[in-house]
């Protein structure tokens, strides 16, 4: 395991989860609400739902890779407000 610093580990593993959600919240809209959408054609829907899965899929590879390579050490810090 490598040794990363934990705000570090913190701030990339927020991201990806913040990825992951917007790929959920993607997903969801195109499912359940598609007249929401607007005026795209049907390649654009199948386009956005396919850029959608592949932005879950890579938000998972990167937590994954962050859980299985890092060892997460320092001392708390504190979150500024």
């Amino acid at each position: 395991m490598r040794k990363m610093k934990l705000p570090l580990y913190d701030m990339l593993l927020s991201q990806a989860e913040a990825e992951k959600n917007k790929a959920f919240l993607t997903i969801d809209l195109l499912s359940n609400h598609p007249a929401g959408i607007g005026d795209h054609s049907t390649s654009d829907f199948y386009d956005n739902a396919n850029e959608a899965l592949e932005s879950l899929a890579s938000a998972d590879d990167k937590i994954e890779t962050l859980k299985r390579y890092f060892d997460v050490h320092g001392e708390e810090y504190p979150i500024r407000r």
